[in-house]
C-alpha cells in the first residue's frame, strides 16, 4: 500500500508539470494558434498536398483561406488512400503507419483517418495525459493512481492492410501506451483488444469485478451497459459498493444530459464528471473545471481551428473565421488542420463557444444530424433541454432515442417522429409529449412559429422502443461498442424507418 501511495505521489507530481503550459495557451491562444499553422505548413510544403496549394508561398492566414480549399472527408479520401497505400509525403511529411477506421459517410463505408507519429505523440497521448493532469491539479487530493483505471474502448484489433495498420482509434493507442499505463489501467491489453463486442463485455467483467477501480473512462452508453453487467455479475446493489474508491468518470463520444439520472442512480454516490471532446481526427477539448461542463478548447496539439457560422454553413462561399473572430453563443462547424496531415477539414461537428477569455466550448450538434424539413432549424441541444423538462415532469428517465420529419401530405401537415427507449416510464405518455412539445416553442421561436395552430407541424408522434431496441439494431450493423450510436436528430428517415420495423 505504501508503495502505491508512493507512485500515486510521484505520477501526480509529474503529471501536474504540465499546468503551466496549459496556462501559457490560455494566456497567448492567438499567438499560440499562428505559430502552429505556420509550423504545419513549413513541415507539410514538400509533400504532394503543400505542392499542390503552394504552401511554400502562404505568408499569412488570409493566404491560407485563399489558396487552400475546405475539404470533406470525400473530397480528400484519394490523399487518404495514396496514404493507405504506402505512398510517402502526400499530405504529411513520410510514411502514415496508422489509420483510424472510423463511421461510415455517405459515399465511403468507412473512413480511413490517418494517423501520423506527432498525432500520435503530440495530440492523442498527450491530451491523454492533459485529462489526467487537469482532473489532478483540481483535485490534488486524488487517488487515481493508487486504483486503477477502467477504460471502455470499441472494437478493437488491429488490421494489416497494404503496409499500414487500421483499426478503431481506441486499438492504435492501445497498442503504444507506455508501460506505466498499462499497470494503472484495466482491463488487460489482451482483452481491450477483442473485436467481438459480447465476448469482450463478458471478458471485462470477469477481469474488472475484482479490481480496486478509481476512475472510469469511455462513451456514456457503452460504460452504462457494461457497468450494469458488472453489478448483475457480482450482485452488488451498486458501483460505489462494488468499488468504493471510484472518484472520476471521464466521458466523451456523446451527450452526457440524457444519462445523468442513470448515472447518480447506478453509482449510488456522488463522483466527479469531466467531459472530454475527441474524435479520430484529433482531440479538441477537456473539462477544465469541476463546476462546469463546458470544455477548455486545447489549442497546443498540432491542430489549427477555424469555423463556419451555422447561419452561413450552406452558402456557396460561407464565411470562415479563426479563433481571433469568434462570438460568444455563435453556433459554427468546425474545420480542422492538422499533424496527421489534414488540411482544413469539415469535421461534421458543431461548437458554441462559452467564453473566449480562456476559450471555452460545448458540442451542440453535427452538420448533418438535424432536424429542418419546415424551417424549424431543431438542433440536438433543442431537444435534449426539452426532453430533460419532460422526463422531470414525468418522472422518466431515457436510455436513447431518434427523431426524424414526417413531411406533409396533401391535406395534413407534416410532424416530427420519435421513438424514446425508456429505463423508467413516463407516468403519462401524453403528459410527457405535450410536456416535450412545450419547451421545444419555448426555446425555439421558429420551432413554435411552425407548430401554429398545426398549420405546418402536428403534435410530435411518440413511440416507446421494447427493452434494448437501439442495442438490437446497432447489433444487426456490426456496430456494438466503441463510438457507435444511432444519430438522434434526421433530416430524413434513413434511421427511424428500420428501428420503427424492429419495434413492430
Amino acid at each position: 500500500m505504501a508503495t502505491k501511495a508512493l507512485f500515486n505521489t510521484v505520477v501526480n507530481w509529474f503529471i501536474r508539470q504540465r499546468i503551466d503550459q496549459i496556462q501559457n495557451f490560455m494566456d497567448h491562444p492567438i499567438e499560440t494558434q499562428k505559430g502552429i499553422l505556420f509550423s504545419q505548413l513549413f513541415h507539410a510544403e514538400d509533400t504532394e498536398y503543400g505542392k499542390a496549394y503552394g504552401f511554400n508561398s502562404i505568408s499569412s492566414y488570409q493566404d491560407f483561406k485563399n489558396k487552400v480549399p475546405i475539404v470533406t472527408y470525400e473530397d480528400f479520401e484519394p490523399f487518404i488512400e495514396r496514404a493507405r497505400q504506402g505512398h510517402k509525403d502526400v499530405s504529411w511529411p513520410g510514411y502514415i503507419k496508422h489509420f483510424a477506421k472510423s463511421s461510415g459517410t455517405t459515399n465511403a463505408k468507412s473512413k480511413f483517418i490517418p494517423i501520423s507519429t506527432e498525432s500520435l505523440e503530440y495530440c492523442h497521448m498527450k491530451a491523454g495525459k492533459d485529462m489526467v493532469s487537469i482532473y489532478a491539479n483540481n483535485h490534488p487530493e486524488n487517488q487515481l493512481f493508487t486504483n486503477k483505471n477502467l477504460r471502455l474502448g470499441g472494437s478493437s484489433e488491429l488490421h494489416a492492410d497494404f503496409n499500414t495498420k487500421f483499426g478503431d482509434l481506441s486499438a492504435i493507442l492501445i497498442d503504444n501506451l507506455p508501460f506505466w499505463v498499462e499497470i494503472t489501467t484495466t482491463p488487460s491489453k489482451k482483452v481491450s483488444l477483442m473485436s467481438e463486442w459480447e465476448s469482450k463485455l463478458k471478458a471485462i467483467t470477469s477481469e474488472v469485478k475484482n479490481e480496486d477501480v478509481g476512475s472510469i473512462l469511455g462513451v456514456p452508453s457503452w460504460m452504462l451497459v457494461l457497468l450494469q453487467r458488472v453489478l448483475k455479475e457480482t450482485g452488488s446493489g451498486s458501483v460505489s459498493e462494488l468499488w468504493p474508491n471510484l472518484e472520476v468518470f471521464f466521458h466523451g463520444g456523446i451527450s452526457f444530459k440524457p444519462y445523468k439520472d442513470q448515472y447518480r442512480q447506478i453509482i449510488g454516490k456522488k463522483i466527479n464528471y469531466y467531459e472530454i471532446y475527441n474524435a479520430s481526427e484529433g482531440f479538441f477539448g477537456i473539462q477544465d473545471r469541476s463546476d462546469s461542463d463546458e470544455m477548455l478548447l486545447m489549442l497546443d496539439y498540432g491542430i489549427f481551428y477555424e469555423f463556419i457560422p451555422m447561419d452561413q454553413f450552406h452558402f456557396s462561399n460561407p464565411k470562415v473565421v479563426s479563433l481571433e473572430d469568434v462570438e460568444v453563443g455563435k453556433n459554427y462547424a468546425m474545420v480542422i488542420t492538422t499533424n496527421g496531415g489534414l488540411w482544413r477539414y469539415l469535421i461534421g461537428d458543431t461548437v458554441v463557444f462559452t467564453s473566449i477569455n480562456p476559450f471555452r466550448i460545448k458540442i451542440t450538434g453535427r452538420t448533418k444530424h438535424y432536424i429542418n424539413a419546415f424551417g424549424e432549424e431543431l438542433m440536438i441541444t433543442n431537444v435534449e433541454s426539452a426532453l430533460s423538462k419532460a422526463c422531470e415532469v414525468t418522472g422518466a428517465s431515457i436510455t436513447d432515442f431518434t427523431g426524424a420529419p414526417v413531411f406533409m401530405k396533401e391535406n395534413e401537415g407534416g410532424a416530427h417522429e420519435w421513438i424514446f427507449e425508456f429505463s423508467h416510464h413516463p407516468d403519462d405518455l401524453d403528459r410527457f409529449t405535450d410536456a416535450f412539445d412545450l419547451h421545444l416553442k419555448t426555446i425555439n421561436s421558429d420551432y413554435e412559429a411552425k407548430r401554429y395552430n398545426n398549420l405546418t407541424l402536428r403534435r410530435p408522434i411518440v413511440h416507446i422502443a421494447k427493452p434494448d431496441l437501439f442495442y438490437q439494431w446497432l447489433e444487426s450493423k456490426g456496430k456494438l461498442g466503441g463510438q457507435n450510436k444511432v444519430p438522434r436528430l434526421s433530416n430524413d428517415r434513413e434511421y427511424i424507418d428500420p428501428l420503427l420495423e424492429l419495434n413492430r
